[in-house]
């Protein structure tokens, strides 16, 4: 190679530098804030909300016996008590004694 080959080279690699550099902008998602813990706690609670008016609905149509319908939806109460315990606790707030309670018990079922 010679010398004016590895100027053009040089001055390519600066003018390339220069473009990343200054003509890079970040994209609007880039300063999206990400989600939190109690995030990610709210949007379980609201999918398990939603599964235990599924849930009911479907037992009124008669899909679920009266047996699969208590055991189901006492798993999603428990499940939701345990979820609303650990937003509490994220938040600050103490547990009541039914969340307490019902997470006590998912932990003796698990």
């Amino acid at each position: 190679m010679s010398s004016v080959d590895i100027a053009v080279a040089c001055v390519l690699l600066a003018l390339a530098t220069m473009i990343f550099v200054f003509g890079v902008r970040p994209e609007a998602s880039d300063d999206a804030p990400h989600r939190t813990k109690l995030d990610q706690l709210m949007e379980r609670r609201d999918a398990i909300y939603e599964n235990l008016r599924d849930l009911r609905f479907e037992h009124r149509a008669g899909k679920f016996s009266e047996a699969d319908y208590d055991e189901i939806k006492q798993s999603l109460e428990i499940e939701a008590a345990r979820v609303l315990s650990d937003m509490d606790i994220l938040t600050g707030h103490a547990p009541t004694p039914a969340t307490r309670q019902a997470a006590s018990e998912k932990g003796r079922r698990s």
